[in-house]
C-alpha cells in the first residue's frame, strides 16, 4: 500500500492529516468520557472546560518530552520546536502533565466526583482514545511506522524507505484489547462491589506493557536502551503491583453498603 498524503489543500488552506487525527481523537475522547460521566450519575456540563486544559497540557507536555528527548536536533532547528504537524508527540509527556491538570480542573469544577474514580472512568477512554489515535495519528504521519519488513502486511510510509511494520495498526489493535479488558474489570467491580481503582490499576499495567513490547520488538531505536521501554515497564510493574494490593485487600473486607456506595462504584457506560 503506498503512503497516505500527511498534507492535503482545500483551496488554499493546507491541512495535515496528523493535525486533523489528533482533532478527531479528542472529539471522541471528549464525547465519550461525556456519555460515562451521565451514566454514573455525575453531571457533564463541567467538562468542556476541563477538557479544553486538558488538551492543551497533554499538547504540550507530549511536545516538551519529545524534544528534551531530541534536544540537539531541535537545538540545531528551533524552529522546528512548534512544529506538531510533523509527528513528534511523546504520549508519556501528554500523560504526565494532562493528567495531573484534568484531575485538578475536576476536582474544582466537580467536587463530589471523587479522583480514583475519576480516573476509574477516565482510564477506558484514554485506552479508547489511543486506538483511535494511532490510526489517524502516526498512521497518517511522516515516518509512522516500524521497522522494515518483507512481510505482505509492510506497509509504505512517508519519509520512510521501503515497507515498514504497520506498527500504529498493531497499537489500535493492541489497546483495542485492553479496553474491552478495562470494561470487563468495571463490570466485575460493580457486580461484585470490587475496589475502586482496580480499573485505573489494569489499565495501567497492561498499557505499560504493551508500550515495553512495542518499542523492544517493532519500533526502531538510534542508541542503546529506549526511555520509552524502561517507563512502559515502570507504569506495568505499578499496574501489577496496585492490582495485587487492591485485589488482597478486597478479599479481607466486606465492601461497604452505605448509601454513597453507587458512587464509589461508578455504573459506567461501555
Amino acid at each position: 500500500m503506498r503512503p497516505i498524503p500527511v498534507v492535503f489543500h482545500l483551496g488554499p488552506l493546507q491541512v495535515h492529516t496528523y493535525g486533523l487525527g489528533l482533532a478527531v481523537t479528542f472529539w471522541f475522547a471528549y464525547r465519550y468520557l461525556a456519555r460515562r460521566l451521565r451514566a454514573s450519575g455525575y453531571p457533564d456540563a463541567w467538562l468542556g472546560g476541563t477538557f479544553v486544559w486538558v488538551v492543551v497540557a497533554s499538547i504540550a507536555g507530549a511536545r516538551a518530552v519529545h524534544v528534551i528527548a531530541n534536544l540537539s536536533y531541535y537545538t540545531a532547528r528551533p524552529i522546528e520546536v512548534l512544529a506538531i504537524w510533523h509527528g513528534g508527540l511523546t504520549s508519556f509527556g501528554g500523560l504526565a502533565l494532562g493528567i495531573p491538570v484534568g484531575l485538578v480542573s475536576a476536582h474544582r469544577r466537580c467536587p463530589r466526583l471523587r479522583a480514583w474514580i475519576a480516573a476509574d472512568l477516565v482510564a477506558p477512554v484514554l485506552v479508547a482514545a489511543w486506538a483511535v489515535g494511532r490510526l489517524l495519528g502516526p498512521q497518517l504521519m511522516v515516518a509512522g511506522g516500524g521497522k522494515v519488513t518483507h512481510q505482505w502486511f509492510g506497509m509504505y510510509y512517508a519519509g520512510q524507505v521501503g515497507r515498514r511494520l504497520p506498527v500504529p495498526i498493531f497499537q489500535a489493535l493492541e489497546c483495542t484489547a485492553i479496553f474491552l479488558v478495562a470494561l470487563a474489570v468495571e463490570r466485575a467491580v460493580r457486580r461484585r462491589g470490587g475496589p475502586v481503582g482496580l480499573v485505573t490499576a489494569v489499565t495501567v499495567g497492561l498499557w505499560g506493557l504493551s508500550r515495553f513490547f512495542d518499542e523492544f520488538l517493532w519500533l526502531t531505536h538510534d542508541v542503546g536502551t529506549d526511555a520509552v521501554e524502561v517507563t512502559g515497564l515502570v507504569l506495568f510493574g505499578i499496574g501489577a503491583v496496585a492490582t495485587a494490593a487492591l485485589v488482597a485487600r478486597a478479599r479481607h473486607h466486606h465492601p461497604e453498603t452505605t448509601a454513597d456506595t453507587p458512587a464509589r462504584v461508578p455504573v459506567a457506560a461501555p
